[in-house]
């Protein structure tokens, strides 16, 4: 594996059209919104979701990129697994501490080795980190890449749509209506909407995990098309629009992440009141438009380059 020599920093681009991105239950699964502008967000857990499942997806779940958090997981058992895989299988019996109350420590030496095996065999857990001290200490893994909450370009409309199922779940159901048998439903959607989310990278971190060269090419590749492989009727259209990428030439970096953010822009063009399409918008670096797979030097030792 190679390892990754320089620091990264990148911003993700990626729209929504007659759907909702990313649903909050404590409101009733509206699309989440910044009270007091009325932008649209996206939490980095609903995009880190989609992240793994592409991964998960192309290698299929198996060592070195197995998922730590996949759907109906119990943390404790790859815990279990990763003592037994170091061969500290004797750590894994109950301690009772003063109050009665089970709990397994394990050694410093345990703990370290198997937080080294979690990370060589779960891409999640080198790439994102991982708390894993609940039940089987395998202590936490502070992951080198981080991603931020996206945000709409523009205030979006959440509008909410009456739905009809032509059937009912029981014969009770069934039996109040009649025959009838229709059961209504709610519908969240917003029109149209242009997210923004900002990414960094750490070499030194890197390091600590194992994430590789390999491993952020894995990365880039699945934000680029991640969106492909995870339709549904529910969030509508959504599409990668635009990945731009740029790479340090040093660990430490060689620019601020926030100076190098501002220079890139999303402003509205033509003269549209309501925003439908991504072509109402226009994204430059100094103002200048990059195509696909074009490159600049954003600073002095900093490359710019867009990978979508």
């Amino acid at each position: 594996m190679t390892a990754v020599t320089g620091r990264y920093d990148f911003v993700l681009l990626f729209d929504v059209k007659d759907g909702n991105p990313n649903g909050d239950p404590d409101a009733g699964n509206m699309p989440r919104l910044d009270a007091e502008t009325g932008h649209g967000l996206v939490t980095d857990v609903a995009i880190k979701r989609k992240l793994r499942n592409f991964v998960q997806l192309v290698k299929g779940a198996e060592p070195p990129y197995d998922i730590y958090i996949k759907e109906k997981a119990v943390l404790e058992r790859t815990h279990r697994a990763a003592y037994l895989a170091i061969g500290a299988e004797e750590e894994l019996a109950d301690d009772p501490d003063a109050k009665g109350k089970k709990k397994r420590k394990g050694s410093a030496d345990s703990v370290d080795k198997a937080r080294a095996w979690i990370c060589q065999n779960f891409f999640d857990v080198r790439t994102f980190g991982a708390v894993m001290s609940t039940g089987v200490n395998c202590g936490q893994v502070r992951g080198p890449v981080q991603l931020t909450f996206a945000r709409s370009a523009d205030a979006i409309v959440a509008s909410e749509h009456s739905i009809t199922r032509m059937a009912v779940a029981t014969e009770a159901e069934a039996e109040k209506q009649d025959g009838d048998n229709r059961t209504m439903g709610r519908k969240h959607t917003v029109p149209y909407g242009l997210y923004r989310s900002h990414g960094f990278v750490s070499a030194f971190l890197a390091k600590q995990t194992g994430f590789s060269a390999e491993d952020l090419e894995l990365l880039f590749s699945a934000l680029e098309q991640m969106f492909e492989h995870d339709r549904s009727a529910a969030r509508g259209e959504m599409s990668t629009r635009g990945l731009y990428v740029f790479k340090h030439d040093s660990e430490l970096g060689n620019a601020h992440a926030h100076a190098l953010f501002d220079r890139l822009t999303v402003a509205r063009v033509g003269a549209n009141e309501a925003v439908r399409q991504f072509q109402d918008y226009a994204v430059t670096f100094d103002g200048k438009a990059l195509a696909v797979g074009e490159s600049l030097q954003a600073a002095p030792g900093v490359t710019l380059m867009r990978r979508a």
